[in-house]
């Protein structure tokens, strides 16, 4: 007989590996690539970002205040999608998989987080765009980092 304890030891072993392979497909895959200069797809990403992304991210891409800070519920505020916050320090890919299956995908199940997963709800072509939208945003010198961050 398995003890919740046990339980959740082996689920986190297994989320761990999983991540592991995640970071592995994030490193390993650079053909994928949210193209801000897109001028269609980047429209195309504002409007998905409006729908369901600026609630908690804000209109301007500014995040939740204090978002460095959690919240009484243990999950970190939404961070801001702006140059100020670290949006910019993950690949594309990274960043597809982290809204495809929420937080959890990296840090485990016991994370506590109030982002959803979006694989249900948005393709991984429409995450792409949204992403898209999102580095059309950044000045140049931040989009070239990000860009030599993911190589």
């Amino acid at each position: 007989m398995i003890t919740i304890t046990t339980y959740k030891f082996l689920c986190t072993i297994i989320v761990g590996f999983h991540s592991l392979c995640a970071v592995g497909l994030a490193i390993a895959d650079q053909n994928i690539h949210a193209d801000p200069t897109e001028l269609s797809r980047v429209s195309q990403g504002n409007e998905l970002y409006t729908e369901h992304c600026a609630a908690c991210h804000g209109v301007n891409l500014e995040g939740e205040p204090n978002w460095t800070k959690r919240k009484a519920n243990g999950a970190l505020p939404a961070p801001p999608h702006d140059p100020s916050g670290h949006t910019w320090h993950h690949s594309d890919e990274v960043l597809l998989k982290l809204t495809k299956y929420g937080p959890r995908i990296f840090a485990g199940l016991d994370y506590v987080t109030d982002m959803p997963a979006y694989q249900n709800i948005l393709s991984d072509d429409e995450i792409l765009m949204i992403i898209a939208f999102i580095k059309s945003t950044w000045p140049a010198e931040i989009l070239d980092a990000q860009q030599r961050m993911a190589q």
